[in-house]
This record gives C-alpha cells, sequence and structure tokens, in this order.
C-alpha cells in the first residue's frame, strides 16, 4: 500500500500576474514564471515542485481547498490575504497537526492557510 501524498497542485487563476503577486505577498513564494509548456505557468518556487498557477477558469464555490503551509502564523497570513486581495473565511480551527482558517484567493480558489503544531 502507498502512502497518500500529493504530489503536485494546480491552481487555475483568470490573471497570471495578478495571482503571482497575490501568492507572493500571502505566502512569501518566489514565484518563477515557464514559458517552455504547452501553457505559461508561474511555479510556487520550489525547484518545480510542490505546484503552479496556470491560465484557466476558477471552479466557483465547487473546487477543492488547497492547504498551504504559512511562513509564520494563520493570524499573520489572514492579514496579508486580506490586504492583497484575498477573502478570508470562519474562525481559526484547530487540528491535531496544527491550525488553519479557509480562505479565497482574489479568483475564488479555495485556500486553507496552515500552520503546522510545533514540535
Amino acid at each position: 500500500m502507498s502512502t497518500p501524498t500529493v504530489v503536485w497542485t494546480e491552481i487555475p487563476v483568470t490573471d497570471l500576474g495578478a495571482a503571482s503577486v497575490f501568492y507572493a505577498k500571502v505566502f512569501g513564494y518566489q514565484m518563477t514564471r515557464q514559458e517552455g509548456d504547452p501553457n505559461p505557468r508561474v511555479d510556487f518556487g520550489f525547484d518545480g515542485i510542490g505546484g503552479h498557477l496556470y491560465p484557466g477558469t476558477p471552479a466557483r464555490d465547487c473546487g477543492p481547498t488547497i492547504h498551504l503551509c504559512v511562513p509564520d502564523t494563520v493570524e499573520a497570513t489572514a492579514t496579508r490575504c486580506a490586504d492583497a486581495g484575498g477573502t478570508v473565511l470562519g474562525p481559526v480551527i484547530d487540528i491535531p497537526p496544527g491550525r488553519f482558517q479557509y480562505a479565497t484567493d482574489p479568483d475564488g480558489n479555495s485556500l486553507g492557510l496552515f500552520q503546522p503544531r510545533a514540535t
């Protein structure tokens, strides 16, 4: 039996440039634009591992939630998210591996702002 592991995330956005700025501001990612594939994309800056943004149509109110680790705290990231044009939804939720808060990016993609529990 294999371990369930998310290998790659693709987030559809309507404006690749604006979305790149949003994710860089909120999560501190060093966004890297790639032009060599069938469509342009912007990688999250992890040497091509983890995920990217691509020009597409976001799944409004029915798409999956992508939980991304925050660079500091849920609260600080939620503030940056709102300041960058996203929407923060509901309270911070505590779960055994950490805590998170739901949000959406400016295109309406569902995000989880995840802070792992300190070890």
